[in-house]
Protein backbone atom coordinates (compact mmCIF):
# COMPACT_ATOMS: atom_id res chain seq x y z
CA UNK A 1 0.00 0.00 0.00
CA UNK A 2 1.52 3.36 -0.94
CA UNK A 3 1.61 6.69 1.43
CA UNK A 4 -1.22 8.37 0.47
CA UNK A 5 -3.31 5.31 0.50
CA UNK A 6 -3.14 4.88 4.46
CA UNK A 7 -4.50 8.58 4.94
CA UNK A 8 -7.72 7.29 2.51
CA UNK A 9 -7.73 4.49 5.01
CA UNK A 10 -7.27 6.63 8.17
CA UNK A 11 -9.44 9.47 6.93
CA UNK A 12 -12.21 6.36 6.37
CA UNK A 13 -11.41 4.97 9.83
CA UNK A 14 -12.43 8.64 11.08
CA UNK A 15 -15.49 8.67 9.51
CA UNK A 16 -16.80 5.39 10.20
CA UNK A 17 -15.34 4.23 13.94
CA UNK A 18 -15.01 8.18 15.34
CA UNK A 19 -17.80 9.76 13.89
CA UNK A 20 -16.04 12.43 13.44
CA UNK A 21 -17.70 15.40 11.39
CA UNK A 22 -16.76 16.60 7.79
CA UNK A 23 -15.14 19.65 9.19
CA UNK A 24 -12.35 17.98 11.17
CA UNK A 25 -12.30 15.40 8.32
CA UNK A 26 -10.92 18.22 6.37
CA UNK A 27 -8.42 19.62 9.09
CA UNK A 28 -7.04 15.84 9.18
CA UNK A 29 -6.66 15.88 5.77
CA UNK A 30 -5.52 19.13 5.54
CA UNK A 31 -2.34 18.86 8.29
CA UNK A 32 -1.61 14.98 7.05
CA UNK A 33 -1.73 15.80 3.42
CA UNK A 34 0.78 18.39 4.34
CA UNK A 35 3.38 15.99 6.25
CA UNK A 36 3.46 13.99 3.34
CA UNK A 37 4.18 16.22 0.94
CA UNK A 38 7.11 17.11 2.94
CA UNK A 39 8.02 13.46 3.14
CA UNK A 40 7.71 12.15 -0.09
CA UNK A 41 10.07 16.09 -1.15
CA UNK A 42 12.75 15.46 1.81
CA UNK A 43 12.69 11.18 1.52
CA UNK A 44 11.58 10.28 -2.07
CA UNK A 45 10.97 6.82 -2.29
CA UNK A 46 11.18 6.05 1.48
CA UNK A 47 8.23 4.23 3.11
CA UNK A 48 7.12 5.77 6.13
CA UNK A 49 8.01 2.97 8.58
CA UNK A 50 11.67 5.07 8.40
CA UNK A 51 10.03 8.34 10.09
CA UNK A 52 11.47 9.22 12.94
CA UNK A 53 10.86 12.09 15.81
CA UNK A 54 13.62 14.15 13.77
CA UNK A 55 11.53 14.15 10.74
CA UNK A 56 8.51 15.13 12.47
CA UNK A 57 10.93 18.53 13.81
CA UNK A 58 12.21 18.72 10.88
CA UNK A 59 8.44 19.42 9.21
CA UNK A 60 7.33 21.43 11.69
CA UNK A 61 10.19 24.01 11.62
CA UNK A 62 9.81 24.04 7.83
CA UNK A 63 6.18 24.52 7.67
CA UNK A 64 4.53 26.81 10.44
CA UNK A 65 6.89 29.75 10.93
CA UNK A 66 5.34 32.43 11.56
CA UNK A 67 1.99 30.23 12.25
CA UNK A 68 0.07 30.56 15.95
CA UNK A 69 0.62 27.61 18.57
CA UNK A 70 -3.17 26.69 18.32
CA UNK A 71 -2.16 25.75 14.58
CA UNK A 72 1.00 23.93 15.30
CA UNK A 73 -0.42 22.08 18.49
CA UNK A 74 -3.17 20.87 15.69
CA UNK A 75 -1.31 19.78 13.28
CA UNK A 76 0.90 17.53 15.75
CA UNK A 77 -2.17 16.10 17.01
CA UNK A 78 -3.40 15.02 13.66
CA UNK A 79 0.31 13.12 12.97
CA UNK A 80 0.11 11.58 16.30
CA UNK A 81 -3.48 10.04 15.93
CA UNK A 82 -2.50 9.07 11.83
CA UNK A 83 0.84 7.56 13.49
CA UNK A 84 -0.74 5.68 16.19
CA UNK A 85 -3.21 4.66 13.45
CA UNK A 86 -0.47 3.05 11.29
CA UNK A 87 1.54 1.49 14.90
CA UNK A 88 -2.04 -0.16 15.70
CA UNK A 89 -1.73 -1.49 11.86
CA UNK A 90 1.62 -2.64 11.76
CA UNK A 91 3.18 -0.39 9.39
CA UNK A 92 4.66 1.46 12.33
CA UNK A 93 7.05 -0.03 15.26
CA UNK A 94 6.65 3.45 17.23
CA UNK A 95 5.15 6.49 17.00
CA UNK A 96 7.68 9.00 15.99
CA UNK A 97 5.02 11.72 16.56
CA UNK A 98 4.59 10.73 20.70
CA UNK A 99 8.05 12.79 21.49
CA UNK A 100 7.25 16.15 20.08
CA UNK A 101 6.19 18.61 22.78
CA UNK A 102 3.07 20.05 22.12
CA UNK A 103 3.25 24.24 22.10
CA UNK A 104 1.78 25.65 25.27
CA UNK A 105 -1.06 27.84 23.38
CA UNK A 106 -1.86 31.03 24.53
CA UNK A 107 -5.30 31.12 27.10
CA UNK A 108 -6.92 34.73 25.82
CA UNK A 109 -10.05 35.27 28.18
CA UNK A 110 -12.87 34.26 26.50
CA UNK A 111 -15.30 37.21 24.87
CA UNK A 112 -18.47 37.14 26.25
CA UNK A 113 -21.53 39.87 26.70
CA UNK A 114 -22.69 40.98 30.07
CA UNK A 115 -26.34 39.66 31.00
CA UNK A 116 -27.54 43.64 30.09
CA UNK A 117 -25.69 43.59 26.45
CA UNK A 118 -27.56 39.77 26.37
CA UNK A 119 -30.95 41.92 26.43
CA UNK A 120 -30.08 44.60 24.15
CA UNK A 121 -29.56 42.39 21.68
CA UNK A 122 -32.47 40.32 21.84
CA UNK A 123 -34.81 43.71 22.23
CA UNK A 124 -32.96 45.07 19.06
CA UNK A 125 -34.53 42.17 17.01
CA UNK A 126 -37.79 41.74 19.33
CA UNK A 127 -41.30 43.26 18.17
CA UNK A 128 -40.49 42.64 14.29
CA UNK A 129 -42.78 40.62 12.28
CA UNK A 130 -41.44 39.48 9.03
CA UNK A 131 -40.30 35.89 8.59
CA UNK A 132 -36.63 36.83 8.58
CA UNK A 133 -36.66 38.71 11.96
CA UNK A 134 -38.88 36.21 13.30
CA UNK A 135 -36.06 33.38 12.68
CA UNK A 136 -33.46 35.74 13.87
CA UNK A 137 -34.83 36.15 16.65
CA UNK A 138 -35.67 31.95 17.48
CA UNK A 139 -31.92 31.85 16.60
CA UNK A 140 -30.75 34.75 18.94
CA UNK A 141 -32.75 32.87 21.95
CA UNK A 142 -31.81 29.75 20.99
CA UNK A 143 -28.41 30.57 21.00
CA UNK A 144 -27.91 31.97 24.64
CA UNK A 145 -30.47 29.81 25.57
CA UNK A 146 -29.24 26.79 24.76
CA UNK A 147 -25.56 27.36 24.33
CA UNK A 148 -24.98 25.80 20.93
CA UNK A 149 -22.23 25.13 18.68
CA UNK A 150 -22.89 27.29 15.69
CA UNK A 151 -22.56 23.96 14.10
CA UNK A 152 -25.24 22.21 15.92
CA UNK A 153 -28.12 25.14 15.48
CA UNK A 154 -27.30 25.15 11.53
CA UNK A 155 -28.01 21.07 11.49
CA UNK A 156 -30.95 21.07 13.84
CA UNK A 157 -33.83 19.73 12.42
CA UNK A 158 -37.49 20.29 13.20
CA UNK A 159 -38.03 17.03 14.87
CA UNK A 160 -35.42 17.62 17.07
CA UNK A 161 -37.36 20.46 18.95
CA UNK A 162 -40.19 20.09 21.56
CA UNK A 163 -41.40 23.48 22.16
CA UNK A 164 -44.05 22.56 24.99
CA UNK A 165 -41.26 20.65 26.78
CA UNK A 166 -38.81 23.35 26.33
CA UNK A 167 -36.19 20.82 24.96
CA UNK A 168 -34.50 20.38 22.01
CA UNK A 169 -32.44 17.33 20.87
CA UNK A 170 -28.51 18.28 19.73
CA UNK A 171 -26.00 16.25 18.15
CA UNK A 172 -23.10 17.72 19.56
CA UNK A 173 -19.35 16.47 19.09
CA UNK A 174 -18.18 12.85 18.76
CA UNK A 175 -21.60 12.12 17.78
CA UNK A 176 -23.05 12.74 21.17
CA UNK A 177 -26.35 13.46 21.79
CA UNK A 178 -27.61 16.08 24.49
CA UNK A 179 -30.61 17.90 25.51
CA UNK A 180 -30.56 22.03 25.60
CA UNK A 181 -33.15 24.12 27.20
CA UNK A 182 -35.31 26.74 25.64
CA UNK A 183 -36.39 29.39 28.77
CA UNK A 184 -39.54 30.99 28.22
CA UNK A 185 -38.47 33.88 25.81
CA UNK A 186 -36.78 31.33 23.52
CA UNK A 187 -39.74 29.47 23.59
CA UNK A 188 -41.83 32.49 22.76
CA UNK A 189 -39.49 33.00 19.57
CA UNK A 190 -39.36 29.96 18.34
CA UNK A 191 -43.63 29.52 18.16
CA UNK A 192 -44.01 33.04 16.16
CA UNK A 193 -41.03 31.66 13.92
CA UNK A 194 -42.60 27.92 13.60
CA UNK A 195 -45.67 29.68 12.29
CA UNK A 196 -43.73 31.55 9.58
CA UNK A 197 -41.59 28.42 8.50
CA UNK A 198 -44.88 26.64 8.32
CA UNK A 199 -46.78 29.31 5.52
CA UNK A 200 -43.40 29.81 3.68
CA UNK A 201 -43.21 25.95 3.14
CA UNK A 202 -46.75 25.72 2.07
CA UNK A 203 -46.23 28.98 0.09
CA UNK A 204 -43.13 27.36 -1.94
CA UNK A 205 -45.01 24.37 -1.84
CA UNK A 206 -42.09 22.48 -0.16
CA UNK A 207 -41.22 20.29 2.26
CA UNK A 208 -37.98 20.73 4.52
CA UNK A 209 -36.57 18.92 7.85
CA UNK A 210 -34.07 21.47 8.54
CA UNK A 211 -35.43 23.86 11.24
CA UNK A 212 -33.82 27.14 10.34
CA UNK A 213 -34.78 27.75 6.85
CA UNK A 214 -33.59 30.75 4.01
CA UNK A 215 -35.80 32.74 1.46
CA UNK A 216 -36.18 29.55 -0.77
CA UNK A 217 -36.80 27.36 1.95
CA UNK A 218 -33.85 25.54 2.53
CA UNK A 219 -31.33 24.48 5.15
CA UNK A 220 -29.67 28.09 6.63
CA UNK A 221 -26.34 27.19 6.39
CA UNK A 222 -23.70 27.74 9.34
CA UNK A 223 -22.21 31.06 7.55
CA UNK A 224 -25.70 32.59 6.78
CA UNK A 225 -26.45 31.42 10.87
CA UNK A 226 -23.11 33.55 11.80
CA UNK A 227 -24.22 36.40 9.58
CA UNK A 228 -27.00 36.79 11.70
CA UNK A 229 -25.37 37.04 14.94
CA UNK A 230 -22.97 40.04 13.58
CA UNK A 231 -25.48 41.65 11.26
CA UNK A 232 -27.59 42.18 14.61
CA UNK A 233 -24.63 42.59 16.75
CA UNK A 234 -24.09 46.00 14.52
CA UNK A 235 -27.24 47.08 14.58
CA UNK A 236 -27.69 46.66 18.26
CA UNK A 237 -24.11 48.73 18.57
CA UNK A 238 -22.25 46.18 20.69
CA UNK A 239 -18.71 46.49 21.01
CA UNK A 240 -16.54 44.05 18.89
CA UNK A 241 -17.34 41.50 16.40
CA UNK A 242 -19.56 39.12 18.42
CA UNK A 243 -20.18 35.31 16.78
CA UNK A 244 -22.32 32.61 17.73
CA UNK A 245 -19.50 31.38 20.25
CA UNK A 246 -19.76 34.63 21.63
CA UNK A 247 -23.28 33.69 22.49
CA UNK A 248 -22.27 30.26 23.69
CA UNK A 249 -19.31 31.84 26.27
CA UNK A 250 -22.35 34.08 27.13
CA UNK A 251 -24.38 31.54 28.26
CA UNK A 252 -21.79 29.44 30.35
CA UNK A 253 -20.08 32.28 31.67
CA UNK A 254 -24.33 33.57 32.80
CA UNK A 255 -25.11 30.50 34.44
CA UNK A 256 -21.57 30.51 36.56
CA UNK A 257 -22.01 33.55 37.94
CA UNK A 258 -25.30 32.72 39.20
CA UNK A 259 -23.48 29.61 40.60
CA UNK A 260 -24.36 26.80 38.82
CA UNK A 261 -22.20 23.97 39.33
CA UNK A 262 -19.46 23.46 37.11
CA UNK A 263 -20.32 19.51 36.33
CA UNK A 264 -23.89 20.94 35.55
CA UNK A 265 -22.14 23.65 32.90
CA UNK A 266 -20.23 21.08 31.47
CA UNK A 267 -23.38 18.87 30.55
CA UNK A 268 -25.24 21.79 29.57
CA UNK A 269 -21.89 22.78 26.59
CA UNK A 270 -21.58 18.79 25.52
CA UNK A 271 -17.96 18.98 26.88
CA UNK A 272 -16.02 15.94 27.48
CA UNK A 273 -13.74 16.99 30.02
CA UNK A 274 -14.78 19.49 32.62
CA UNK A 275 -11.34 21.03 31.64
CA UNK A 276 -13.06 22.65 28.44
CA UNK A 277 -15.33 24.04 31.15
CA UNK A 278 -12.77 25.75 33.63
CA UNK A 279 -11.55 28.21 30.76
CA UNK A 280 -15.53 29.78 31.55
CA UNK A 281 -14.02 30.66 34.97
CA UNK A 282 -12.52 33.90 33.61
CA UNK A 283 -15.15 36.03 34.52
CA UNK A 284 -14.60 39.48 35.30
CA UNK A 285 -12.65 40.83 38.07
CA UNK A 286 -15.22 42.83 39.88
CA UNK A 287 -17.35 39.46 40.57
CA UNK A 288 -14.51 37.36 41.87
CA UNK A 289 -13.75 39.85 44.14
CA UNK A 290 -16.95 39.74 45.61
CA UNK A 291 -17.64 36.03 45.49
CA UNK A 292 -14.23 35.64 47.82
CA UNK A 293 -15.18 38.74 49.97
CA UNK A 294 -18.60 36.45 50.21
CA UNK A 295 -17.07 33.09 50.86
CA UNK A 296 -13.17 33.27 52.44
CA UNK A 297 -13.26 33.01 55.71
CA UNK A 298 -10.09 35.24 55.77
CA UNK A 299 -11.30 37.61 53.52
Amino acid sequence: MNTWSFLEEFLEYLRAERQLSEHTLRNYAQDISQFLGFWEEHQPGQSLHMATYRHIRSFLAANLKGKSKATMARKLSALRTFFRYLQRRGVLEQNPARLAPTPKADKPLPCFLTVDEVFHLLDQVGGQTSLRSRRDRAILELFYSGGLRLSELAGLNLASLHVQEGTVKVWGKGAKERLAFLGKPARVAMEAYLLEREQLLHTKGLTETALFLNNRGGRLSSRQVARVVVRWSRLAGLPGNLTPHGLRHSFATHLLEGQADLRAVQELLGHASISSTQKYLHTDLDYLMAEYDRTHPRS
